[in-house]
């Protein structure tokens, strides 16, 4: 059983950042890979990032450069940092044991003015 929690979505104004975070506990080690995905209404849900137990990391093309993902295995937690967000980064963004159906709840990101 594995359980994970996200923190940190919220309301923000074009242009700004958000630093979601994904404590996980349970029945997962260290060399677990994890993944941030989004899904906004009406659309499928989408990968955004996800890093590996050596911390490499990797993103579509559409992400690169505005997001980063790192973990803290000390503390069990995932982070995706997001920087300049625009409107269409608007979704739940939900932490994922990559390659698994284990997921969180998601936290509401929304970008406005």
């Amino acid at each position: 059983q594995v359980q994970l929690v996200e923190s940190g979505g919220g309301l923000v104004q074009p242009g700004g950042s958000l630093r979601l975070s994904c404590l996980y506990s349970g029945n997962v080690e260290s060399v677990t890979p994890f993944a941030w995905y989004r899904q906004a209404p009406g659309r499928q849900r989408e990968l955004v990032a996800r890093i590996s137990s050596a911390r490499t990391t990797e993103y579509p093309s559409s992400m690169r450069g505005r997001f980063d993902i790192s973990r803290d295995d000390d503390t069990n937690t995932i982070y995706l940092q997001m920087n300049n967000l625009e409107a269409a980064d608007t979704a739940v963004y939900y932490c994922n044991v990559h390659g698994t159906t284990w997921w969180g709840q998601g936290t509401q990101v929304t970008v406005s003015s």
